[in-house]
């Protein structure tokens, strides 16, 4: 099994200054732990999942990447996810090659549709909502799931260097050309998140090498895995695709004080039902002590066997 570390904002008094050297603390700590891969979010507002106010020290995702990839060596990298509403697609995938391409070949494109919502909830301010807040046009979920399909058209056309026009029902390009390519071929794996099954996991039969599903207890993002697997597989068979060419990943919590035993326990359930790559975060930023409590299990988590899922 593969481990990676899903980083969503600072400690809390951690100012600007102390920022860059701790994020390059805990990169370098990272990599030289072992960890497969390593995670930013792409929002630009805290979010409610953290725990933490809209106000609370967020940096720009590929701002940080970039960063990243300068402070590393062999971990992977990448946004869990972009969100397509975000940036045009044209600058996003310059930038995703970009990365890719200074990183020496290791950025993973984690892309989704964004926000599982049209309008924003019941109870939160519009102001508190990212979009909302910063003026970015945010089209309705239906809308964006239609632009995420078009991105992943214009990211895969871009890296074949196939530079022809693209004309898209939202996207118009005259002339995709990226140079230079992507280092690695024929492209970045591509990731989509996300467990809705008539949509999502559609699109990662057809286009994703990866997916990512949701081990989040206590909140609204707890999928049953066995079940989001063998909807996957049904969409795989319909789209004529090998289940197994799809990299099964999971997002989980993790207490970095809790027993190790138990974390091994359910990191093996997870790789019982063929999840073969968890990305862990606490339920507050990660600080050093706290990366270095998980970076001891690296080992035994990468003992952790994978199994193929099992249909029902």
């Amino acid at each position: 099994m593969k481990i990676g570390i899903s980083m969503g904002g600072f400690p809390a008094g951690t100012g600007p200054a102390r920022m860059g050297p701790l994020l390059s603390r805990m990169a370098r700590q990272a990599d030289a732990a072992g960890f497969d891969s390593l995670w930013t979010m792409d929002h630009f507002f805290q979010i409610p999942i953290t725990g933490q106010p809209p106000e609370a020290p967020l940096l720009e995702a590929y701002a940080v990447l970039a960063f990243l990839a300068a402070e590393t060596e062999r971990i992977r990298l990448g946004t869990m996810v972009t969100c397509v509403a975000y940036r045009h697609p044209g600058v996003l995938i310059k930038a995703v090659t970009a990365i890719d391409v200074l990183s020496g070949g290791r950025v993973i494109f984690g892309v989704g549709a964004g926000a599982p919502f049209d309008e924003v909830p019941a109870g939160r301010d519009p102001r508190d909502f990212e979009a909302f807040g910063l003026g970015i046009p945010f089209p309705p979920l239906a809308e964006r799931f239609e632009r995420l399909e078009e991105v992943v058209r214009i990211a895969l056309r871009m890296w074949s260097g196939d530079d022809a026009p693209y004309q898209g029902t939202h996207y118009r390009l005259p002339r995709p050309l990226n140079s230079p390519g992507s280092l690695q071929r024929p492209h970045p794996p591509i990731l989509i998140a996300g467990s809705g099954e008539k949509k999502t996991l559609q699109l990662v039969a057809r286009y994703g090498d990866m997916c990512n599903l949701f081990d989040l207890p206590g909140t609204r993002f707890a999928d049953d895995l066995k079940h989001k697997l063998d909807v996957l597989r049904a969409h795989c068979a319909d789209a004529g695709r090998d289940f197994a060419t799809i990299e099964k990943t999971a997002s989980a919590f993790i207490d970095p004080g809790e027993d190790p035993d138990r974390v091994l326990a359910h990191l093996s359930e997870l790789g019982d039902l063929g999840i073969g790559h968890v990305m862990v975060s606490p339920r507050q930023p990660w600080d050093e002590a706290a990366l270095d409590q998980v970076a001891s299990l690296v080992p035994d988590v990468h003992a952790i066997p994978v199994r193929a899922q099992l249909t029902s």
